[in-house]
């Protein structure tokens, strides 16, 4: 299973979980690898691929750095460091759905996409790599793609950009309101606001799709982690990283056993008084586990 990461994804100067875990993870791959994966270094992205989704004049402002505030939108103090670090993470996105339709699954240690709006970022998103891999795997002749949001925050961004294009859908379960947004079509968010109803209801939203007479051709999963009960910026009381690691099984079970092929990112997660560094390491590698172990027909 190719795992794609860049030092680049780290490169920008602000020091945030976001601009930071991939580093964290990849650290933690050299120290203990996980059978199966295999880091490989992903193409960056350029200007003109990211404008396919986002104003040339936000691109631009992230590139210079000006205007400031529509550069720092997504939360993160501007440097030079940031144009660079984002087309490399969302270029590993990208890398990772072409990946994962050759080889059945696939994944990248970028985080930072769901928010980002065509004209802007927010909540530490700077662009939507999610709708620019689903563009991209659309080209490579997926008949349709499928997002997948675990965060526990909603993907309002990912369903601004996509409501115009049928052959992208959305199936999002958040246990926060932020970016709440009214679905319809092929856009489907469900809120929990209970831990018993969480893995419930996301096997629900799954055997809809299954019962579907049209498979997606490839999901694209927002694994988060930050619906863990000890992180500060969105968990949910009682989901535990036993709960995280039965979801990461089911939603790699499903996708082997309905032979979709699926890529992954990493996407929220953040340290505070209930989850240190190791912690959230760790919990990140849950998704890795399951990917390899899928990939491996086990």
């Amino acid at each position: 299973m190719n795992l794609h990461y860049s030092p680049e994804y780290v490169g920008a100067a602000h020091a945030f979980d976001t601009t930071r875990k991939a580093g964290w993870v990849a650290d933690s791959l050299v120290a203990a690898p996980i059978p199966g994966v295999t880091v490989v270094e992903p193409a960056s992205l350029t200007w003109e691929e990211v404008e396919r989704v986002h104003d040339p004049e936000y691109c631009e402002a992230v590139r210079t750095g000006r205007p400031r505030a529509l550069a720092e939108s997504q939360g993160f103090t501007w440097d030079a460091g940031l144009g660079p670090m984002v087309l490399a993470s969302n270029g590993g996105v990208v890398a990772a759905a072409r990946d994962a339709l050759r080889d059945g699954v696939a994944g990248s240690l970028s985080s930072g996409l769901h928010h980002a709006r065509a004209d802007g970022g927010t909540g530490f998103c700077t662009f939507n790599g999610l709708v620019l891999a689903a563009y991209a795997a659309l080209d490579e002749g997926a008949p349709s793609v499928l997002v997948l949001d675990l965060d526990a925050h909603c993907g309002g961004g990912t369903a601004s950009l996509i409501d115009a294009e049928p052959r992208i859908g959305q199936l999002d379960v958040a246990v926060d309101g932020f970016d709440l947004y009214a679905d319809g079509g092929g856009i489907r968010l469900h809120r929990v606001r209970r831990a018993g109803d969480y893995l419930p209801r996301i096997q629900r939203g799954l055997d809809e799709i299954g019962a579907l007479a049209v498979r997606p051709g490839l999901v694209l999963y927002n694994a988060g982690m930050d619906p863990f009960e000890g992180c500060a910026v969105g968990g949910l009381a009682g989901i535990t990283q036993e709960v995280l690691a039965a979801r990461e099984r089911l939603v790699f079970d499903w996708c082997r056993r309905e032979r979709v092929p699926v890529a992954f990112v990493l996407a929220g997660g953040y340290t505070g008084p209930g989850l240190d560094v190791a912690e959230l390491v760790a919990l990140h590698r849950l998704t890795l586990e399951a990917a390899a172990g899928a990939g491996r027909g086990g």
